[in-house]
């Protein structure tokens, strides 16, 4: 029997010697966490996160859990003093926390940012200034307020009176082209040149700035454009042209002007209404 258990023995194939130190799978199991948690640190660089947002959950959190987010002046702060014990401090801008109902799988929907226009919004005005070839005529900025869109081409004037000097009917038909077809609000901004004496008695500058935005206005209706939709902005000679290196007589042409700016929302759109103190 003694010999048989040797023989076994014999044939057993020897272990390899253990080396000293981890295995080697926990070295490459350690790189995978290290790139999983680098992808996710990429991922929160690239989100956009607004101040205005976080705040709002930060305030959502602090309402929860009894903090007094919403006074103003000296408010209690649990637990900031060395001792753990309520200090009085002076309170931050107040933040008024989310309902639990706006808190959805999108994100955070900022009730006081309800008259921002969104992405898709954006695109879709891109998308009609493309359809109708104004893609290249205008300047389009995003605003806290909304998307703005501005026409480059201006309408110029005479000196003194309403009678138009300059204007680029290509662009007006395409502008107009664009009005009727789209729920798009047409601001119509008048300016005259600086001390710009009227042909008409009585008629200061911002008068006449006025009279030709007016004119401008009944121009677009005419070709249909609904007059509920356009806003007549007069700013007189309070935003003259004056650009260095050219002569009065230059600044004073491209002061007589009018210009057009498209955007989402009218002036008297309801925003979402807030406290007044």
């Amino acid at each position: 029997m003694a010999d048989e258990n040797a023989a076994v023995a014999e044939d057993c194939p020897k272990c390899e010697k253990c080396k000293p130190g981890l295995p080697a799978w926990m070295a490459t199991f350690s790189d995978l966490v290290t790139l999983l948690l680098t992808f996710f640190v990429l991922l929160l660089s690239f989100a956009k996160t607004e101040s205005a947002k976080y705040e709002a959950a930060l305030g959502s959190i602090r309402n929860a859990f009894g903090g007094n987010v919403l006074k103003k002046g000296e408010v209690v702060q649990l637990g900031r003093s060395a001792d753990n014990q309520p200090t009085m401090v002076e309170s931050q801008s107040p933040v008024k926390p989310f309902p639990v109902e706006f808190l959805t799988t999108e994100g955070l929907l900022n009730k006081h940012e309800i008259n921002r226009e969104s992405t898709e919004t954006l695109n879709l005005m891109k998308q009609d200034l493309e359809n109708t070839g104004l893609a290249d005529n205008v300047t389009v900025f995003e605003e806290k307020e909304g998307i703005k869109v501005e026409i480059k081409d201006k309408i110029y004037f005479k000196s003194g009176g309403t009678s138009i000097k300059e204007i680029s009917i290509e662009v007006i038909e395409k502008l107009v082209k664009i009005l009727n077809e789209r729920s798009w609000v047409v601001f119509i901004k008048g300016h005259s040149a600086v001390n710009e004496k009227s042909s008409l008695p009585g008629v200061d500058t911002h008068m006449l700035s006025s009279m030709r935005a007016m004119a401008v206005m009944k121009a677009l209706k005419s070709k249909g454009v609904s007059d509920k939709r356009m806003t007549v902005v007069s700013y007189g000679d309070s935003r003259a042209v004056s650009v260095r290196g050219q002569s009065k007589k230059q600044n004073d042409e491209s002061s007589r002007r009018v210009e057009i700016m498209i955007r989402k929302r009218d002036l008297e759109s309801p925003g979402h209404k807030v406290d007044a103190y």
